[in-house]
């Protein structure tokens, strides 16, 4: 959350993936740091350590909504 923030300030497009499980931390975060609105993309708990072909199939599921995202933020 942190970085895609940070990013947003500098005023470039940046996306959060936040897993479901730290999604309620990623709304403080974002609020405490004035940007309720930074974009965000929730990802299912755990990714990390759930073997190459699963983290391929969410990274696949999710290509297209960080795109969007993206192009949103620099509209």
């Amino acid at each position: 959350m942190r970085d895609g923030i940070n990013l947003a300030k500098l005023g470039i497009p940046a996306v959060a993936l936040v897993t479901e499980e730290f999604w309620p931390q990623g709304d403080f975060v974002a609020e405490s740091l004035g940007m309720p609105d930074v974009p965000r993309i929730q990802l299912p708990h755990p990714v990390a350590g759930s073997g190459k072909t699963n983290m391929q199939k969410i990274a696949e599921e999710i290509a297209p909504q960080v795109i969007r995202a993206l192009e949103a933020a620099s509209d």
